[in-house]
């Protein structure tokens, strides 16, 4: 119920004072129909079916005048008012029910907008550990169901308020028969908590089948090359028929468990009042117009309690979600990546003069183990000059590169800029200055035109021309709409060389002060690697670029060559320098890339 609350005093700092507006109109449209309900009195009186004491009824301030009318002339006129009271209910219950939809969906909006940002704004290090597949299910499943799930209190809420209304009505007509209806009510309660948990647990079940099944299919169709040319379209297959079988089953089992409480609140309901009849005539010696007190008083009160039951099963069902959403925002918080709120637009980028420094930094991605990512890194990245990172699979290349770039925050230790510490202040004009390039590039399902505009919304043509110059423009001319052909969901219709040559110039248009590449050339074929070296030195002296490089040939004209081995600096000096050095790492690695190229 925590979280109920939670979303409940969100909606409350939503909506405002609508919402109660709203509340309040639920009542007022509940008050009219009491008021039906109890001209039915003088209505039956009227026509003679049978004698109801209706004392009550004229004893009601402003009625009294009905008791000097004429039979036919006040039944009319009881008729026009009964009529004229559906009317008003019936317009007061669109309006207030588009209302509410218009609330609900508004919240629901906020509510997605708000995880998103939450997600955007929290760090690196939070997206490392969490599956990309169950924060997608949360933003387009568990969002709609928490939101479901603050409707369906809201359902009961208005539930409560209207049958206490209902109440007071039937104890006005009838206080006994009101209580005997009370007690039923409260022991099928009691009865009614079994499917009420039931509900809950299936509620949590559906949550881990949805996360299970978009992880799936999010699995297949980002490695759908790979799934078709292995075959593995029956496994995958029969996964998928596993999957939605279990959708299935459990969206009958839900469906049971609702017919389940249905068929024992109406049965009940059968049982109790064939009961009370039996009674009330056989014990009480009840008269007829008491007995259609009865009816009238058992019919309007007991769909209520259902209808209750019925809103808490449904809300039961929706607490997963809330949770899950709730818990999720609590994590997105702890793991903000900087506290400025300032607008992202207004932050302007940080002009490198003298270099970005690593001082005594260390690293590991899990706070309890022994072993190091990064350890004891002092480094000097000067600006406008190449630097290039090497070392083995698993050395710690790319892991430094995120502490350099803020992605990650070393354990101990701080990366300097210009001198000054990196801390969530100057985050963002930090990552103003960059664009990375990283070793699979990724590319936006639309044009080449709109891939760039992204980077740059406001460039011209002739600015993204001449970042395309750098290392796309010869393919860009050739293909059929230039600038605004199609290239398909990651750039799928592009070559891998043309998506990579095309990410660089993305990253170039944004004219950074940093640029830097993880490992951009390692699947690359030699014109498009040679291309891209090209684009390089034409850019030397313009900006501080960071390679981490798999190919050491592609890092000859580097300014600095820095080692790593086991997160650690092994060696940092000039290409020829270091390929001198016959016992250092990067002569073996260098010597091993040679004869693997030299082998026949």
């Amino acid at each position: 119920m925590n979280h109920i609350r939670l979303y409940f005093k969100k909606l409350h700092d939503y909506s405002g004072n609508i919402l109660y507006v709203n509340m309040i109109g639920m009542l007022l449209i509940s008050m009219l129909e009491g008021v039906g309900i109890i001209l039915l009195i003088p209505m039956i009186n009227i026509s003679g079916v049978v004698t109801l004491d209706s004392a009550a009824f004229f004893g009601i301030p402003g009625v009294q005048f009905l008791k000097n009318i004429p039979g036919v002339a006040a039944l009319l006129l009881i008729l026009g008012i009964y009529v004229l009271i559906v009317i008003s209910h019936t317009l007061l219950m669109r309006s207030f029910t588009i209302r509410n939809v218009k609330i609900l969906h508004g919240f629901a909006q906020r509510i997605r907008r708000e995880t998103y940002e939450a997600l955007l704004k929290s760090n690196w290090d939070f997206f490392v550990k969490k599956r990309r597949s169950d924060l997608l299910n949360v933003l387009t499943v568990e969002v709609p169901r928490a939101v479901g799930g603050i409707n369906f209190f809201l359902q009961l809420l208005s539930s409560s308020l209207f049958t206490l209304i209902q109440i007071g009505i039937a104890f006005w007509l009838s206080a006994k028969m009101t209580a005997l209806v009370l007690l039923c009510g409260a022991v099928l309660t009691l009865f009614s908590r079994t499917f009420i948990k039931r509900a809950q647990l299936l509620g949590q079940r559906t949550t881990e089948i949805g996360q299970s099944y978009l992880a799936g299919v999010s699995d297949d169709l980002n490695g759908i090359k790979d799934v078709k040319s292995n075959t593995l379209e029956e496994s995958r297959l029969k996964w998928f028929h596993y999957i939605t079988q279990q959708m299935l089953q459990e969206q009958i089992e839900y469906v049971r468990l609702r017919m389940g409480s249905e068929v024992l609140y109406k049965i009940t309901s059968s049982l109790l009042i064939a009961s009370f009849v039996f009674l009330f005539i056989h014990f009480f010696n009840t008269q007829q117009a008491e007995l259609l007190l009865i009816v009238l008083i058992f019919s309007r009160l007991w769909p209520r309690f259902t209808g209750m039951q019925n809103n808490l099963q449904q809300l039961s069902s929706t607490l997963p979600a809330l949770k899950i959403l709730s818990d999720l925002q609590d994590e997105c918080r702890i793991a903000r990546e900087t506290e400025n709120e300032k607008d992202l637009v207004l932050v302007e980028p940080i002009k490198l003069q003298h270099g970005l420094e690593c001082r005594n930094v260390y690293f590991r991605y899990l706070s309890d183990s022994n072993s190091y990512a990064l350890q004891n890194i002092n480094l000097h990245i000067p600006a406008n000059r190449m630097t290039a990172i090497v070392g083995r699979s698993g050395a710690g290349k790319s892991t430094l590169v995120d502490i350099i770039m803020g992605m990650l925050q070393p354990e101990s230790g701080q990366v300097l800029i210009d001198g000054n510490p990196l801390t969530s202040k100057n985050l963002l004009a930090l990552r103003k200055s960059i664009s990375y390039v990283p070793q699979d590039p990724f590319l936006f399902n639309g044009t080449i035109r709109e891939n760039l505009l992204m980077m740059v919304p406001n460039a011209t043509e002739e600015e993204m021309w001449n970042a395309l110059k750098f290392a796309a423009s010869d393919f860009v001319h050739k293909l059929p709409q230039g600038l605004d052909t199609l290239i398909g969901d990651r750039g799928v219709r592009l070559s891998g060389g043309e998506r990579q040559r095309l990410v660089l110039a993305r990253a170039i248009l944004r004219n950074p002060s940093i640029l830097v590449l993880d490992e951009a050339t390692s699947a690359l074929d030699t014109e498009n690697e040679s291309k891209i070296q090209d684009a390089l030195e034409r850019l030397r002296g313009k900006m501080t670029i960071i390679v981490i490089a798999h190919r050491l040939t592609t890092i000859r004209h580097a300014d600095q060559v820095v080692v790593l081995d086991q997160g650690e600096i092994v060696q940092s000096g000039g290409f020829l320098q270091l390929a001198n050095e016959k016992k250092g790492l990067f002569s073996n690695l260098l010597g091993n890339q040679v004869k693997v190229v030299s082998t026949p």
